[in-house]
């Protein structure tokens, strides 16, 4: 290829996203542990749904996802033209990028957040601004002291991943009044329905003219294989989003399941109220042994090890008894694992693994 044909300013600089483990080699028993993916699976409701859309699979399909936006407008109590759905919050964090910042401006994301943040940011050709969080959790003084002319999104997962810590409102408020009429607060909610009684961001919304919200269906509705997600802002904001979707990049299949899933909230429902048992418990049981784990409120604990070896140690011998979880000195935390709340089966024999090699019987 000739040289003079080259990728935009950036994208080289750009770290491939790892996922999670999913499999082990010689092994077809796997508890998979290491992608925050819901035990219980998904609705019933969302099954029967997807499996009628598939007789139609020859059919183009709508291009303005209105029964879905309508259907979470309903359940969130949120107006549905100011609702754009994606493949995946991913896409729509995407459009946020690719909308708002470009070359020389900055995007901040903080030191243990979602690593797609700055791929998102250097795709674009903006530099990432990576602040300290203090004690595994966002640190609002932090980021608004590393705010600048050039800064034009911060985002901020809550609650967070890989910690699990959330900010509280008054903190988030604080940040989006300071930020107003310089750069967008995006709120990503990946994690929301885990918190009893959370909105998600929508209250920040609602609030502030530059406060982006982001959900998904992969974590509590269990549709992680069917990729969608949602965002909601002011109209004129969605207005700009959804001139960079592409008309159809939401399949009738995958609209119809994720109608379907948020519609039933009995099934949503139980998996928080499960979620909740099932990781206190792995919290508590963790502590009880001496590993770190702050509270969680999300679908995962982040066990701290004293150091990265012991961490190592820990994750061979969950391997060998077929269990997977998550690695996460990416995410600046060699001496951890992040183990998804699995059932109660999942929970005690990650415990039970973890408690041979701390020498609890």
């Amino acid at each position: 290829m000739s040289d003079q044909i080259a990728p935009q300013p950036g994208i080289m600089d750009i770290a491939l996203y790892v996922s999670g483990e999913s499999g082990i080699a010689g092994r077809s028993d796997v508890l998979k542990l290491s992608s925050n993916e819901n035990p219980y699976g998904f609705s019933d409701h969302a099954r029967e749904a997807f499996q009628r859309a598939v007789t139609n699979l020859h059919r183009y399909p709508n291009t303005d996802h209105a029964p879905l936006r309508r259907a979470i407008g309903e359940i969130h109590g949120l107006d549905p033209d100011r609702i754009i759905c994606g493949v995946g919050s991913d896409e729509v964090l995407q459009f946020i990028a690719q909308a708002y910042a470009g070359p020389g401006d900055e995007v901040i994301t903080t030191a243990h957040g979602f690593s797609m943040y700055p791929i998102l940011a250097r795709a674009v050709g903006a530099v990432p601004v990576t602040v300290d969080e203090t004690e595994r959790r966002v640190d609002v003084d932090k980021i608004l002291a590393a705010v600048t002319e050039r800064t034009r999104i911060v985002f901020i997962a809550n609650p967070a991943n890989p910690t699990g810590t959330m900010v509280d409102e008054a903190d988030l408020s604080r940040l989006a009044t300071a930020l107003e009429g310089r750069a967008f607060l995006v709120h990503d909610g990946a994690y929301a329905e885990f918190v009893e009684g959370f909105d998600g961001g929508a209250g920040l919304v609602e609030a502030h003219p530059n406060v982006i919200m982001t959900r998904t269906f992969s974590k509590i509705h269990g549709l992680g294989g069917l990729r969608i997600g949602w965002g909601y802002a002011r109209r004129e904001v969605i207005d700009v989003l959804n001139r960079l979707r592409q008309p159809f990049n939401l399949s009738e299949p995958q609209m119809a399941a994720a109608e379907a899933a948020v519609r039933d909230v009995a099934f949503t429902r139980r998996c928080r109220q499960e979620n909740a048992r099932w990781r206190d418990w792995l919290r508590n049981a963790l502590v009880q042994m001496g590993v770190g784990c702050d509270e969680s409120h999300a679908n995962f604990v982040l066990a701290r090890f004293a150091d990265a070896d012991e961490a190592a140690t820990v994750d061979a011998a969950l391997k060998a008894e077929g269990i997977i979880v998550r690695r996460v000195g990416g995410y600046g935390f060699p001496e951890a694992l992040r183990i998804t709340v699995g059932d109660e089966s999942a929970c005690r024999r990650v415990i039970h693994v973890i408690g041979q090699q701390k020498g609890v019987r």
